[in-house]
């Protein structure tokens, strides 16, 4: 077995390191305490071709692998959460849907101009009723003539008042149940699309979560994505590639507060010596060393699989399950190795604290990735 990283992966991480350290971090706190979307950043982003990192390059990419996307999700996470949610939402929700069942027409007019980095991209799944219980969609696209016809509302959608296109799923065969749902692709203006409010979110301030209406809204008929009544299939296997970016956002906001908890755990002294030194201190640093280094391992195994054709599935849900609920008890404990300092917005740890607590919830909540791990070991459906 080999763990290295190839040299195209260093360079992409000491790459977005570099970049994030320079140009992200040292606005986390404004973009946390304003929730203003740092815009300035993804067009820097866009030109440094990070955009587009794991697709093609005849479509805007950079043809990196999923191992290199994920990297550079944990690179951006470890200074800023708000970012990193925004970046793997546009590749792995907005732009990825495209890539893996449009066709030649809709990669050229939709995926090109996202990998470039001319704008985000946004996928609308969940709603006021649907949410781990995605099959339970209520938005419905009927065919009029050369024009698909589509109602409902979608909450919680990243990116989705900024994004260029939003992708939706909606029934259009109730009969069919599951089978009757498919998925389309709006472009931004489109009438009769509009946006809630900026929810004002714990944590990731800066990244932009909405609700979505639509109200008669027409697309052309080549709008659909994929095959009709595809769309539940279609955003499983979404999920699970999405799945990989949240394991590796958990990663990196672990790294952010673990790096800060070492860096303090030298500095403050207590009873005549630093406090890394007292056994309770430092078994904290001892145990977040050991889930930050196996967290990072199986979400690398994860994106590996996925980049050798293989089934990623079952890895996926391990990964993003492990990631995230370690993560929350490594930004936990840092604010503790903090004290009262963690507890101030004076240190960073406390806002990655909030900003990891979301990732036990999107794209697949701890129970839910419990019932997909316990089925595939069972055997059940």
């Amino acid at each position: 077995m080999h763990f290295d990283l190839t040299r195209e992966q260093e360079l992409i991480r000491q790459t977005v390191r570099e970049f994030a350290e320079k140009e992200i971090a040292p606005r986390a706190r404004h973009v946390d305490e304003t929730g203003e979307f740092p815009a300035e950043t993804f067009a820097k982003m866009g030109k440094l071709g990070l955009m587009g990192l794991p697709f093609p390059e005849e479509y805007g990419g950079a043809g990196a692998d999923t191992i290199s996307a994920a990297i550079a999700v944990e690179e951006v996470a470890r200074v800023c959460g708000s970012t990193a949610l925004a970046y793997a939402a546009h590749m792995g929700l907005g732009s990825a849907p495209i890539f893996m069942f449009g066709t030649e027409e809709q990669k050229r007019k939709f995926l090109v101009p996202a990998a470039r980095g001319e704008y985000l991209g946004a996928f609308g799944l969940t709603e006021p009723h649907a949410g781990s219980d995605a099959g339970a969609t209520r938005t419905r696209a009927v065919l009029e003539g050369n024009e698909w016809v589509i109602n409902g509302q979608k909450m919680w959608i990243t990116n989705a008042p900024i994004a260029g296109h939003l992708i939706v799923t909606a029934v259009t065969d109730p009969e069919r149940g599951k089978k009757g749902i498919s998925a389309f692709i709006i472009p931004r203006g489109t009438p009769g699309l509009s946006f809630g409010k900026h929810e004002p979110k714990m944590g990731l301030r800066g990244s932009i979560s909405t609700a979505v209406m639509l109200e008669n809204v027409r697309v052309p008929r080549e709008n659909m994505l994929g095959e009709r009544g595809h769309g539940f299939v279609q955003f499983l296997r979404v999920l699970d590639g999405g799945r990989i970016s949240i394991g590796a956002m958990a990663v990196g906001l672990a790294q952010g507060a673990y790096e800060a908890a070492v860096r303090y755990a030298r500095e403050r002294e207590a009873f005549g010596k630093p406090i890394g030194m007292h056994q309770s201190v430092a078994n904290m640093i001892a145990d977040m060393e050991v889930g930050i280094e196996t967290a990072r391992l199986y979400v690398y195994k994860a994106a590996w699989l996925k980049d050798q054709h293989r089934h990623f599935h079952r890895e996926a849900a391990v990964a993003k399950l492990y990631a995230s609920e370690v993560s929350e008890k490594i930004c936990r404990d840092a604010i503790q190795i903090f004290g009262g300092y963690g507890y101030s917005q004076e240190f960073p740890v406390e806002r990655m604290y909030r900003d990891t607590r979301l990732l036990t919830i999107g794209e697949g909540t701890s129970e839910i990735l419990r019932n997909v791990i316990s089925h595939g070991v069972l055997g059940f459906r």
